[in-house]
Formats: C-alpha cells, sequence, structure tokens
C-alpha cells in the first residue's frame, strides 16, 4: 500500500509537494519502466444503485492515470462491472417495487430481469443509472461486463489452471485464516462456482472431478445433477480471491484499489497478491486501500444493497462534478471526509473558489496545482460565484433570476446569469431539500412574542424604522444610511463609532427576530430593498393590539411536536468470521465478565462516535469509553444493565480513561447492538 506522503525521493531529486496520485504514478512507472501502455483498473458489483463510497474506486484510478499521462505515459482506467457475481440480498428500493426478487437470489446480476420494467435486466438497469451520472465527470474508462468475459470463454484457460492447482490455492487461503484447516477441507475445495442450467444459480456443488481436471461431477441444491467440462462450457465462476489476481494477468493491470477491509493483514488483497505470483506467475499490481466516505447532515447507513445510498447523480443535485472530483482528488485515499448535507458544503465550495484562485491566477504551490488540473473537466468553465451568497440571496427573490442579478449588483458583486446558472439550481436544492431552516422566509403574522420582550428604547427603534419605510422611498445608499441611524435618532444624542456599533447590533438582531424569526441574515438594507414593502412593512408596526387570529396562529406554532425517530435501514450481513482458535477451559477463566448497570451516558467533546459511561459495578462506580454513538441516544442507555469485561487493563480513548469494554454484537445488517441483561439480575454478578 502507498504511503501518504507528498514529498518524496525519487533519482536524488527531492520533489516537493506532489499529489497522493503523482507518488503513486511515480511508483508504477518505477517498477515497470519500459512498459507501452499502464493499466489502473477499477470495479463495481452492479448489488443496487451505485453510492459515492464505490465512486472513490473510480476516482482513485482515474487521478492516478491523470498522474501518469502527466508524466508523458500512456494510460487508460480499466472498469469492470462485476454483473457474474450473485444476487445475495434485495434492496430496499427493490422490494419496494417488486415482492418477488427473492426467487432470484443467488442468480448472477446479469440473469435477473429488471425490477424497474420490462426491458433489460437487473444490471442493465443499475448499470444505465450509474454510468449516465458518471459522464458528467468527464472520466473516459475501458468498459469489461465479466459476464461477457467468463461465457465467452475468454477466461477459460485460467479457470482450467485454477482448477487443476486447487491445493495449492487452498493452501494459500488458509495461510490467511485463522481457522486450522483440514486435510477433508483441502480435498473438497474448488476455487470456482458453476451456474445450474437448470435453476440459474450458484448453488451447487462438486462431488468429483476427472484425473485432467477438466470435466466436474456436481450436484445443485435444486436436485439437478449433471456434468461440467471447462473447456468448453464457460457458465462458471472463480471465487473473488482467485478471480481479482486472474483478472490481473488478463488485463495486464498495474494499479488497483480497493476499501480499507481489503487493505488489512491477511485480507483480500494479502491473499490475492500470493495468489497471483505462486498460481499464475503475476507480479502483483500496485494496491492502494482507501477510506470510507462519510456523510454529514443526514441519516441513515449508505449501502448500494440497502437501497439507502447517495449516488453521484443525488451527489450532483448539490455539488458541482467538479467540486466532487476535488474533495476526492485532495485527500489521501486513507483519509476519510465527508460529504455535507448541512452548512459544511457552503465551507466547501469556498474551500474550492480559494483554490481555483489561486490556480487561475498563477500563485497555487504545486500541490493546488496538480490538484486542480486533476478536478476540472475538459470543456466546462468554473464561474466561482460564491455558494453562499447564491444562498442567502436567492432565497431572499425566491430565486428569481431577473430580482437577483439586480439585488448581486446592488450588492457589488454584479454576477451575471450565465455566470451563477451552474450553481442557482444546488443552491436552491440544498435549501429546499437539505437546509430549510437555513431559508429566509418572512413572516406571515406579527411577532408579538418577541416584541413584547424589548425595552421601550428597542420598541422606538422599530416604530422609527417603520415610519421612515412607510413614508419614504429611498435609495439604496439612502436606505442604508437611515437605518444605521435609527438608534442614534431614537437616543437623540450625537454617538462615536464604537457607541454607534454597539447600539445598531441589537437593533439590527431585534429586526431579524421579527421579520425572520433568526438573530442574523443577509445585509438588512439589501434585504429590504429587495423585497415588496406590502410583505414585510405589517410585521413591524405594532401601533394596535394583538388579534385573535394572531393568538390562534402562535398558539398552534408553539404546540409541541411529534419527534420522529430516523429510520436507519442497514446494508447486507456481513460474512460470517473465521472462528479463533480454541483456548482452554482456564483461559477463559482470566476473563472476569460483570453484571454493571448503566448509571449515566454523556457525550464526549470532540469524539465523533465514543460515549462515556458511568457505571455500578456492584462494589463501585466505573467509568468506560464506548463507541455507541449513532446507535443509541444516551436515555436509551441510562438505567439498563450490561455485561462489561472488568479486569480488561484501562486504555486512554478520547481522553478519557476507560475501564473496562461491554459485550455488543456488530454487524453490517443491524449496526451495533448492546447485549442487555434482565433488570432482576443484580450489579455485579460474574457470568459464567
Amino acid at each position: 500500500m502507498i504511503p501518504p506522503i507528498t514529498a518524496a525521493i525519487f533519482n536524488g531529486v527531492f520533489a516537493i509537494m506532489l499529489t497522493w496520485a503523482e507518488v503513486i504514478a511515480k511508483e508504477i512507472v518505477a517498477r515497470r519502466p519500459d512498459k507501452e501502455e499502464y493499466v489502473c483498473a477499477a470495479g463495481i458489483s452492479p448489488s443496487g444503485s451505485i453510492h459515492i463510497g464505490n465512486f472513490r474506486d473510480i476516482a482513485t484510478s482515474y487521478f492516478v492515470v491523470q498522474a501518469l499521462r502527466g508524466l508523458g505515459k500512456k494510460a487508460k482506467l480499466l472498469f469492470s462491472w462485476d454483473e457474474f457475481d450473485r444476487l445475495r440480498k434485495i434492496p430496499a428500493n427493490v422490494a419496494a417495487v417488486r415482492d418477488d426478487m427473492e426467487q432470484y437470489i443467488g442468480m448472477p446480476y446479469v440473469d435477473v430481469p429488471n425490477p424497474f420494467g420490462p426491458e433489460g435486466t437487473y444490471a442493465d438497469y443499475f448499470e444505465t443509472e450509474f454510468t449516465s451520472s458518471v459522464s458528467a465527470f468527464g472520466i473516459e474508462m475501458d468498459y469489461r461486463r465479466q459476464a461477457q468475459m467468463y461465457r465467452g470463454g475468454k477466461y477459460a484457460k485460467y479457470v482450467l489452471e485454477a482448477v487443476a492447482k486447487r491445493k495449492q490455492i487452498y493452501d494459500i487461503l488458509a495461510r490467511h485464516r485463522t481457522q486450522a484447516p483440514t486435510e477433508e477441507e483441502r480435498d473438497s475445495f474448488y476455487p470456482v462456482s458453476i451456474y445450474c442450467p437448470r435453476c440459474g444459480r450458484d448453488t451447487t456443488k462438486i462431488v468429483s472431478i476427472s484425473d485432467d481436471n477438466a470435466v466436474a461431477e456436481y450436484q445443485c441444491d435444486c436436485g439437478h445433477h449433471g456434468t461440467f467440462d471447462f473447456r468448453t462450457d464457460f457458465n462458471c465462476k472463480l471465487n473473488w480471491k482467485v478471480d481479482w489476481p486472474m483478472r490481473w494477468l488478463y488485463e495486464g493491470v498495474d494499479f488497483e484499489p480497493g476499501g480499507k477491509d481489503h487493505a488489512t493483514v491477511h485480507g483480500s488483497y494479502d491473499t490475492s497478491k500470493d495468489v497471483s505470483r505462486e498460481i499464475f506467475g503475476y507480479e502483483p499490481p500496485l494496491f492502494q486501500g482507501y477510506e470510507f466516505i462519510g456523510i454529514r447532515g443526514t441519516t441513515g447507513k449508505m449501502s448500494g444493497s440497502s437501497g439507502l445510498n447517495l449516488t453521484p447523480e443525488a451527489l450532483l443535485r448539490i455539488y458541482q462534478p467538479e467540486v466532487i472530483l476535488w474533495l476526492y482528488a485532495k485527500t489521501e485515499p486513507m483519509k476519510a471526509f465527508d460529504f455535507c448535507f448541512d452548512e459544511g458544503i457552503l465551507r466547501q465550495y469556498g474551500e474550492f473558489d480559494r483554490m481555483l484562485a489561486r490556480y487561475l491566477n498563477g500563485t497555487a504551490d504545486d500541490m493546488a496545482k496538480g490538484i486542480m488540473e486533476a478536478c476540472l473537466i475538459k470543456g466546462r468553465k468554473v464561474e466561482p460565484v460564491p455558494m453562499n451568497l447564491l444562498v442567502q440571496m436567492g432565497c431572499v427573490v425566491n430565486f428569481d433570476i431577473p430580482r437577483l442579478e439586480a439585488v448581486l449588483q446592488k450588492n457589488g458583486t454584479p454576477y451575471s446569469y450565465d455566470q451563477f446558472k451552474d450553481r442557482l439550481d444546488r443552491a436552491r436544492y440544498w435549501l429546499e431539500a437539505c437546509a430549510p431552516d437555513q431559508v429566509y422566509k418572512l413572516r406571515t403574522w406579527r411577532n408579538w412574542e418577541v416584541y413584547q420582550t424589548l425595552n421601550d428604547e428597542q420598541k422606538a427603534e422599530i416604530a422609527t424604522l417603520y415610519s421612515h419605510l412607510k413614508d419614504n422611498d429611498y435609495s439604496l445608499d439612502d436606505l442604508n444610511t437611515m437605518i444605521y441611524a435609527v438608534p442614534q435618532e431614537v437616543r437623540g444624542v450625537e454617538m462615536d463609532a464604537k457607541e454607534k456599533k454597539k447600539a445598531q447590533g441589537p437593533f439590527f438582531q431585534n429586526v431579524y427576530r421579527l421579520l425572520l424569526d433568526r438573530e442574523q441574515g443577509p445585509r438588512l438594507y439589501l434585504f429590504l430593498d429587495a423585497l415588496d414593502k406590502k410583505d414585510y412593512l405589517p410585521l413591524l408596526d405594532f401601533s394596535y393590539p394583538q388579534t385573535q387570529e394572531e393568538m390562534d396562529l402562535d398558539a398552534k406554532a408553539n404546540a409541541p411536536a411529534e419527534e420522529e425517530e430516523p429510520q436507519v435501514v442497514y446494508g447486507d450481513p456481513d460474512p460470517v468470521a473465521d472462528f479463533k482458535p480454541s483456548i482452554t477451559l482456564d483461559q477463559f477463566n482470566t476473563i472476569d465478565l460483570r453484571v454493571c448497570k448503566v448509571l449515566k451516558c454523556q457525550e464526549i467533546r470532540k469524539a465523533r462516535n465514543n460515549y462515556k459511561l458511568t457505571l455500578f459495578d456492584g462494589k463501585d462506580k466505573r467509568v468506560i469509553v464506548s463507541s455507541l454513538k449513532g446507535y443509541y441516544k444516551p436515555e436509551q442507555l441510562e438505567g439498563r444493565k450490561i455485561i462489561v469485561i472488568a479486569n480488561l487493563e484501562p486504555a486512554r480513548l478520547t481522553g478519557v480513561t476507560s475501564e473496562g469494554m461491554l459485550l455488543a454484537a456488530t454487524n453490517n445488517a443491524c449496526g451495533c447492538k448492546v447485549i442487555f441483561v434482565d433488570d432482576s439480575v443484580p450489579e455485579g454478578t460474574a457470568i459464567r
């Protein structure tokens, strides 16, 4: 795996500020300096809608291809649709439209019918959905469809070779497992799955094979019994950790990334590279693990198989494609980052615009230059109109384009529609779909609740403002001057600059509260100038008593709302892990498992996932740290009884000393579930 470096020595020359992709590209060339064309690979199984976590696979290889071309080398991005994989689980969005999809579990995606229409297959639907959005990024890929490759006999000789060397392959796989192998398992192991010609599933088992390892006899769970000639029958697929290195050899792959789960010791890459060398005689490609992508400002676990995911298409509704690429390009693969659905998106746009400005004016360093050149798309021009400006001013004029242009002109930022059109719809969509609380909306009745909290001086300021706005038409500059002068006018005394500023702050705040139910907003004079007086003047007129209608509206608005628990949809179950080596009863008895009661559950400052749990263990209080945020609220844990490893050596976690570890079950299919104990069991009870 490539280390996260941005400065390195190559051929005795100190190279400063290289992007991570440039570092990888240089290492690829150093390994195979004379290769005519370098191949960077990526692949996705169309199990459901392809989410942005999968997209990191493509983006990582894409940036390395760009870096190789920057070195003057010929390179291509090879993308495999792993549509010959079996359907394992029905995503929620698929189950919602068809209730008969369970019958297809075990069949390859390419043979499963399209659940959303009469034409095409399951694989076709999700592949088309993805490729239509990927085109927005200007990424060119050399596509491979694995069903065509296998069924077309392209891999036949490698399948034969793998079957012939099945025991050697088993030994390699066994080296990377914790569970001890057995000779019986070794004898019955085959690195290939045959799709049954009767039921179409991979629920077959090879029961015997010819002496030349070419013809297998198999039995399917559906009852079908048959023979399979690997020389002429191609409806089969190698197991993942054999299929992957086989394709490296066939395509001449130089680089391929993978999720961090593949990058672990004894993980998929470690195993596959041994298969590549020892079975197929191919030096495995350079590998780069990558961290998973976070989502901030929304709920739910991102999963292609669950149907709850964030696709590139969905992301493009709020992010320009260049900004998406920029986030991937600037972040080293093994570092996480978030796509933001909260105010963080405005910060990200701002950072992108600042780097783009440095790139365009020639002040960018090598790192920034490399990042921007990697993410800018040929044929598109990015106009860095501030996203926060479009958000603030757009909602003020209800996204009316001529009015928005006029407001921006008055604001001293004379952007035209041609300049901001690419971002305007994204700003509007983000506000309405993701951040409705950020929309500046005028109240529809007077805010007596706020008005009654004002003192006489503050009420006089509101009355003065109302009077001036009602009786006069102002130029923009005159309106600005008048508004700033109101606090001094009410007090009737000369005020220095410091005193004026001190008085103006609360005044503006009160106006925003009366108009918007907020303590701040866009520049007040621009805001008022952009609006029609008839819409906001009644909200500043408190010369007559509160009406019954206003009382009723206040009562309705202040009624407590029923809280809705966010529904979390999880993904596929994790593969069942190999069992750990056996231990003796004496070894087990060294673990002290005790029932403890959760007295208090607290958040830890700056800790993303951890809670601080204060427990009673039957004798005394103790503190443990556990990563339960996102799975439980504090009130769901307080008062409950749990099982704790009480004699675990204390450890410092997120600034808190943890004196034990609770027992919980963690799986992709359910998240994290704490093992609770019945309330009748006393604290301190030993678990035996």
